[in-house]
């Protein structure tokens, strides 16, 4: 077989050995691709259907000054009708609370600067390009599930994939802390420059776990997609000594 494929395309039969090794990842990386443009494309479908611009004083008086603070004429939040409490920032780059979220808001349970934590948060994920980041990691990760698949299931067969599928699952849930940090930082940043501060920030994190039913201790820490409350805390507090620190620009 490997003959004819070699004599039929003129290749050596190395050349043609090393592309059928590299068939699967390659195939792997063009299907990663495909699905997360498909599901960007279906995510964009439901939240146009089910979300509408937010319209509350309060917290538009606290986005117009971070709007202030990034230079913009002003910062666009939509309520996405779910449930769940969560901020989101979809593909395309708008801002999203859920309906859930902002129903805690407004029976006081949080407050309207901790909600601009979160919209400073999610405007972090957009600036920082951390969706078209996940789109690369997501099809490395593919990738990389294949070749180990690959290579471990001949030293392992039967239970290689499984091995494979975890490691990549751990590599994923790293990536994804890593971002969470930087969008931490960024918002952190953007808070204390529109005099908004890092309290309300660190207050709701305080609340996350209650307010989304979540057991993170449960889960180790090495396994969560999102860091652990105290570590985050911790990451923010080290910023504010640096801030204060380092000498004033003049």
């Amino acid at each position: 077989m490997e003959n004819a494929i070699a004599i039929a395309s003129g290749l050596p039969r190395p050349h043609i050995w090393a592309m059928l090794k590299l068939t699967p990842i390659l195939l792997a990386i063009l299907y990663a691709l495909a699905m997360y443009r498909f599901s960007a494309w279906r995510t964009a479908r439901e939240l146009d259907a089910r979300s509408s611009e937010l319209a509350d004083a309060r917290l538009k008086g606290l986005t117009d000054r971070m709007a202030k603070a990034l230079d913009l004429p002003r910062i666009r939040v939509n309520i996405y009708e779910i449930e769940p409490v969560n901020g989101l920032a979809a593909p395309d780059g708008r801002i999203f609370l859920t309906r859930g979220f902002y129903d805690r808001y407004r029976a006081g349970e949080v407050t309207a600067e901790e909600i601009a934590s979160v919209i400073a948060h999610e405007l972090g994920h957009v600036a920082l390009g951390h969706s078209r980041r996940r789109m690369i990691d997501f099809s490395g990760q593919n990738a990389l599930r294949t070749a180990l698949a690959m290579v471990l299931g001949r030293i392992l067969p039967g239970i290689g994939i499984y091995i494979a599928n975890a490691l990549t699952s751990l590599l994923a849930a790293r990536l994804s802390r890593q971002d969470e940090y930087e969008a931490d930082a960024y918002a952190a940043a953007l808070l204390t420059k529109a005099g908004i501060g890092t309290g309300p920030q660190k207050s709701l994190f305080a609340k996350l776990e209650t307010l989304t039913q979540s057991r993170g201790g449960v889960v180790p820490a090495w396994m969560m997609s999102h860091p652990k409350t105290a570590e985050r805390v911790s990451a923010i507090e080290t910023l504010e000594a640096r801030w204060q620190a380092a000498p004033p620009v003049k």
